[in-house]
Order: structure tokens, then C-alpha cells, then sequence
């Protein structure tokens, strides 16, 4: 008997800490079950501490990568992270169009955990034109919906109006990410951490989890993205996969809270067997 596990495609960075980037999306591909691939964007020299270099790849390569994977293997869905560039912007884009990838999850990666930037304005606009209307969802945290909303989202009374605000911006579907939430009165009711999913019908669904004290977070939105783009592509609804994978995640934070992996932002602890897959 033959079986083809569901086809899931990172195209994002490189992390050559392998906490993020790539690295923390084919970890999170394995463990939940799905086939990962992937279309390096840039090469990053980066540790627990932060990025001291990156290299980004030609628009042309980064298409190359994704029609040899597609063309061969197929994509059941994909997310994207770090981009780079407008150029490769329009790669993605075009290549996207060209193989018929419908299940996009993009993440609009901008600012390293560390505080290093990621992005530019002329990439951050592209994205915007390009790629927010392909996506299924789109997963911004709050620093990077105030950087493209122009202006600072911090507390929970702000994540509905941003959510809608982004969906203007052409995006289907929107998971504002709150792990930057001000510690206000908000959170305090809701006992944790809100993630806001609104899709452009104006359907709303907040999800809550309990904060964790730990410092090892780095790679937490690439791991958020790979999780919904694997259950995108084992047919789950857009609510489920995010469901299941803000589970995913905070079980992974919750597994390694006691990591001790560098002198800086440690990462998740992809490999524990996880509770709840959706």
C-alpha cells in the first residue's frame, strides 16, 4: 500500500542557530505528521543572541527551489517567513500563481526576536500587494501590525480594529498574534495570552492561553505558521489548524521552558509529543 503524507513548503530564512527560520518549520512539519520541504530566501548567521549577518538569495533561486519541489513532489500548503526583498517577493508571488498553491499561510516577518530587522519598506509593501491577497491567513504579531498599520497596537482593546484594519489591506483572513501584549487590565480578565483570528466576513474567534515565564521564545511565529500550514494541508478548516496549532505551540514553549540551548533567546522544544494535533 503506497501513502503520501501531507505536502507542506517553507519558504522562508535560514537560522543557522536552528531555532527559527526554516530549521523550527521542518522540526514542526515532522511533528505533526507532514512531508517539509523548503525554498531558502537567506542565509542568516544567527545564535541564541542575535543575527550578525544574512545573506539573501536571488529571486530567480528562491523560484527555482519552490518549481523544483512543486513541479515533483506537489504542495498540499506552504507558509512563508522571512522574505528579504521586493524581489523575492514577486518570485514567491509569481511562483505561487504558476503551481495553483491555494492554502498560503504568510507570516510577515520583520523584526527578529532579538530586535534585529528583517525587512524593508520596499519588501514590507510588496508583501502587502502581492502576497496578502494569495494568503489563506496572514499571522502578524503586534510590532509588525503597527508597523504596517503605522501605528502602535499594544493592548487587547486594540486587536479587533487592527485585525479589520489588515483585512482592508486585502488579506482574507488575519491571526493577530498578542504574545506583545501590555500587561493591562485586558489581559488580566482573560487569565493569559488572546491571539485574535478574524476572517473578512467579520467572523471573530479569540483564543487564550496561559503566558509562560521562560526566555526561550526565539522561533515561536515560524513554528505558529508551519503548525496552521499543517493542518491546512491535512485538511483541517482555517479555525481548527489555528487552533491546533496555537495548542502546538504552546505546548512546545511549555516543553522548553527548561531548555538551556545558548546564552541568549532560546528556542521551542519541537520534538515533545504533543497532546492535541486537531
Amino acid at each position: 500500500m503506497t501513502l503520501t503524507p501531507p505536502r507542506t513548503l517553507t519558504i522562508a530564512g535560514s537560522d543557522s542557530g536552528g531555532g527559527a527560520g526554516i530549521q523550527a518549520d521542518l522540526k514542526t512539519f515532522a511533528a505533526l505528521g507532514c512531508f517539509g520541504m523548503s525554498a531558502i530566501t537567506a542565509i542568516t548567521a544567527q545564535n541564541t543572541l542575535g543575527v550578525t549577518g544574512v545573506h539573501a538569495i536571488p529571486g530567480a533561486m528562491v523560484a527555482a527551489q519552490i518549481d523544483a519541489v512543486a513541479s515533483d513532489i506537489g504542495v498540499d500548503a506552504a507558509k512563508t517567513g522571512m522574505l528579504g526583498s521586493a524581489e523575492i517577493v514577486e518570485a514567491v508571488a509569481a511562483a505561487v500563481d504558476r503551481h495553483g498553491i491555494r492554502k498560503l499561510v504568510v507570516d510577515p516577518v520583520m523584526i527578529a526576536t532579538s530586535g534585529a530587522t528583517l525587512s524593508d519598506d520596499a519588501t514590507a509593501q510588496a508583501m502587502v500587494r502581492l502576497l496578502f491577497p494569495r494568503a489563506l491567513v496572514v499571522t502578524p504579531n503586534l510590532p509588525e501590525a503597527s508597523y504596517l498599520l503605522g501605528r502602535t497596537i499594544s493592548r487587547r482593546a486594540d486587536m479587533e480594529r487592527a485585525a479589520a484594519d489588515l483585512i482592508a489591506l486585502g488579506c482574507p483572513a488575519v491571526l493577530l498574534k498578542g504574545g506583545h501584549l501590555e500587561d493591562d487590565g485586558d489581559a488580566a480578565r482573560t487569565g493569559g495570552l488572546d491571539d485574535l483570528l478574524m476572517t473578512a466576513d467579520g467572523r471573530v474567534r479569540v483564543f487564550t492561553h496561559p503566558r509562560i515565564d521562560t526566555p526561550n521564545l526565539h522561533g515561536t511565529g515560524c513554528t505558529l505558521a508551519a503548525a496552521i500550514a499543517a493542518g491546512l494541508a491535512r485538511n483541517l478548516t482555517l479555525e481548527d489548524a489555528v487552533s491546533a496549532a496555537l495548542d502546538f505551540v504552546s505546548q512546545a514553549i511549555a516543553a522548553g521552558a527548561a531548555l538551556r540551548i545558548g546564552s541568549g533567546n532560546g528556542p521551542l522544544n519541537h520534538g515533545f509529543a504533543p497532546k492535541t494535533l486537531g
